[in-house]
């Protein structure tokens, strides 16, 4: 069975920027599914299942054609989440609070409900928050003030830092990895994302010629070719 991880480092209409909307990187996700209407649900815990973040994406990617659902913990969803998830063709995971999803999903059985459709072959994918959960760990905020190493659902082996275009979260990002305390990864700018197939980074994309992904090791970062969409 084919596994799939399209994860975005940020930027984009989730974030109330419309220019792109629904943007390249969105159209390419959908395209994956290789259906003309498949099934995307979209998790929005790590923003607390807010209805304006609701609505944007819902709107955004029922104009691609796709079968939007909405699974949420803010009420808990009423339905079996794990028959829905199994049910579906893509999973989209919110920006936000990643810590925070992290718990909730663990506290409900989630996370091994996400694992289980991901290995079933559901694509697996998200922005920022969305990006950093399915790594082994990574950078993040979810602490306001603060750039901690947060362990993650460890779905591929890799750390990620999204928003890596931020000066001071590259720094943490690259600090943490030569001292040892997160893997070796990849930070990935606003407006790129890396799509891993069964676990392996198979291509790195771009929409803004000035965003970029590098792959970040203890002794030497790499800048790595992009594609252009």
């Amino acid at each position: 069975m084919k596994r799939q991880i399209i994860a975005l480092g940020g930027g984009g209409y989730l974030y109330g920027d419309h220019e792109e909307d629904p943007g390249k990187l969105n159209e390419y996700i959908v395209s994956q599914a290789n259906k003309e209407h498949p099934k995307i649900c979209f998790i929005s815990t790590p923003q607390a299942d807010k209805e304006v973040y609701i609505n944007r994406f819902t709107q955004a990617f029922s104009k691609l054609g796709c079968e939007v659902s909405v699974l949420t913990l803010f009420p808990p969803n009423p339905t079996n989440m794990k028959e829905h998830l199994l049910a579906q063709d893509i999973v989209y995971v919110c920006c936000g609070n990643t810590k925070n999803a992290l718990a909730l999903w663990r506290e409900w059985g989630l996370d091994s409900m996400l694992k289980e459709a991901y290995e079933a072959g559901v694509i697996m994918t998200g922005i920022s928050a969305g990006c950093l959960c399915w790594h082994d760990s990574g950078v993040t905020d979810s602490i306001p003030g603060q750039y901690v190493n947060l362990p993650c659902m460890g779905f591929v082996e890799y750390s990620a830092c999204p928003h890596y275009n931020v000066p001071k979260r590259r720094l943490a990002y690259q600090s943490m990895i030569k001292e040892g305390t997160l893997p070796a990864g990849y930070g990935l700018d606003e407006h790129t994302a890396i799509h891993y197939v069964n676990e392996v980074p198979e291509l790195f994309l771009s929409q803004k010629p000035n965003m970029g992904i590098e792959k970040v090791e203890s002794n030497k970062v790499t800048v790595l070719s992009t594609q252009q969409i």
